[in-house]
């Protein structure tokens, strides 16, 4: 069961259907950075916040546990690889994408996978 919130908080499970005309691609790693830096991302459920920094560091914290990590740019898409309080989640490259700076969605397998939307705040 843990495992399965573990994996759902951290953005690599499905998260109900959005339009895709509600969202626009963030394929450069500038205007990533203008969205995320100095910024929480959040999924209120499971009380979880993440900060991607600019030195290629995630922190974070999900249910009560630290969430430690590194990140990357890579092609198009944000490459990352977690720890939550001793749960390896593996290296993965995500799709980016925003409505409206307000709301970032995290798609795994370069946007073939399972997604996440985060708030911004």
């Amino acid at each position: 069961m843990i495992r399965y919130l573990a994996a759902f908080a951290l953005g690599v499970s499905v998260t109900a259907p959005v339009a895709a005309d509600d969202f626009a691609e963030v394929r450069d790693k500038s205007q990533f950075m203008s969205l995320v830096e100095g910024r929480d991302l959040r999924i209120g459920l499971y009380n979880l916040t993440l900060n991607v920094l600019p030195d290629g560091q995630i922190t974070g914290r999900a249910l009560g546990w630290d969430i430690t990590g590194s990140w990357d740019w890579q092609d198009g898409y944000f490459c990352r690889e977690m720890d939550w309080s001793g749960m390896e989640i593996d290296y993965n490259c995500q799709l980016v994408e925003t409505r409206g700076g307000e709301v970032l969605r995290f798609t795994v397998d370069r946007g073939a996978g399972d997604s996440a939307s985060f708030k911004v705040r």
